[in-house]
C-alpha cells in the first residue's frame, strides 16, 4: 500500500503572494453603493469619489427678496421651481450671463423659497451642488435619486467647457438622452457666464477640422438646446446698484444718510470697476465692519 496522501500548505512566500493578490482584487472591487438619507437635509454636495451625498446644514443664501435688478428671470425660475416641486412638468434651466448679478444666488434663494410656501404633506425640494468636474459621474447620482420620495435641483455653478473636453456628451446625454432618460423627479440648474456653454475658439475648431462642419458646430450648440428655460443676465444700470445697496442697508439695519450711502457704495463701485449685486454685497459687508454690526 502507498502511503496516505497529505495536504500541502502553500510556501510562505507563496501565502504573501495570495494575500497581495486578494488585497489588490478587494481594492479593486466597486464599493457597496450606500443609500443616502435624504431626509437628513435639504441641500446636498456630491461626492463623485464616494458616490455620496453630503448633506448641507446651513446653505449660503441671500433672501429672495434680496436680490434686486433681476424681476423677470426671478419671477419665470421660481415659477419653474415650483410647478416642479408640485409634480407638474418644468424645464431645466441655464442661467447665464454678466458675472457678480445673482446667478447661483438665484437657484439657492428660489429652492428655499418655494420650500418655504409647499402645501402640508407635499415632500420637500432636495438642492444637490455637482462641482464642473463631477458632470461624468451624473448618471451614478441619478440612479441614487431616481425612485427616491423627493424632488432634486440638481445644480451645477459656473458650468463651461474648454479645449479638448468632451464630457459635455455626458451631459447631452443625461439631461434627455439614453434609454432611460432624466428621472421624473429630476431637474438641472446650471449657471455659466457662456450663453452656449463652450467657447467661440473650441466651436470655431471644431469647425476648421470636421469632415461636415455644420454638424461639428451643431453637436456643440444643442448642449445649451437641453435647457428649455434660458434666463439672462445683464450688467445693471446704475440706479440698480443703488437700489440693490439701500436693500441690503436696510435688511440689515445699517442706518447712513441718504446720500452719503449712495455717494460711499459709487466710490466702492469705481474701485472695484464694476457694478453688480455681488459688488454691492461686498460694499455693505464693509460697512456693516466699519460701524460694527453683522450683516450675514
Amino acid at each position: 500500500m502507498g502511503s496516505p496522501m497529505t495536504e500541502t500548505s502553500p510556501a510562505p512566500d507563496q501565502t504573501a503572494l495570495l494575500i497581495r493578490i486578494a488585497e489588490a482584487l478587494e481594492r479593486l472591487a466597486p464599493k457597496a453603493e450606500t443609500q443616502a438619507d435624504f431626509a437628513a437635509a435639504d441641500a446636498f454636495v456630491w461626492h463623485a469619489a464616494e458616490s455620496a451625498f453630503a448633506p448641507v446644514p446651513k446653505v449660503n443664501r441671500v433672501d429672495l427678496a434680496l436680490l434686486k435688478g433681476i424681476d423677470l428671470v426671478r419671477d419665470l425660475l421660481v415659477e419653474n421651481t415650483r410647478r416642479f416641486s408640485r409634480g407638474l412638468p418644468a424645464n431645466n434651466a441655464l442661467l447665464w450671463g454678466a458675472r457678480g448679478m445673482g446667478k447661483s444666488s438665484l437657484v439657492k434663494a428660489a429652492h428655499a423659497f418655494v420650500n418655504a410656501g409647499r402645501a402640508q404633506g407635499q415632500p420637500p425640494l432636495k438642492l444637490v451642488e455637482i462641482h464642473r468636474e463631477d458632470i461624468e459621474s451624473l448618471p451614478a447620482l441619478m440612479s441614487q435619486a431616481r425612485g427616491a420620495p423627493y424632488p432634486f435641483i440638481l445644480f451645477c455653478d459656473d458650468l463651461s467647457f474648454d479645449g479638448d473636453d468632451t464630457t459635455y456628451k455626458s451631459l447631452k446625454a443625461v439631461l434627455e438622452g439614453g434609454i432611460e432618460g432624466r428621472p421624473a423627479n429630476v431637474v438641472f440648474y446650471a449657471t455659466s457666464n457662456r450663453r452656449h456653454l463652450l467657447p467661440r475658439d473650441m466651436m470655431d475648431n471644431e469647425r476648421a477640422t470636421a469632415i461636415n462642419p455644420g454638424e461639428a458646430v451643431e453637436e456643440k450648440v444643442s448642449l445649451s438646446d437641453r435647457f428649455g428655460l434660458w434666463l439672462g443676465f445683464h450688467h445693471c444700470s446704475q440706479d440698480q446698484y443703488l437700489e440693490m445697496a439701500h436693500a441690503y442697508a436696510a435688511h440689515f439695519g445699517l442706518s447712513m444718510e441718504h446720500g452719503k450711502l449712495e455717494a460711499e457704495a459709487l466710490e466702492w463701485a469705481t474701485t472695484r470697476g464694476a457694478r453688480s449685486g455681488r459688488t454691492a454685497w461686498q460694499f455693505i459687508q464693509d460697512l456693516a465692519g466699519r460701524m460694527g454690526k453683522q450683516a450675514g
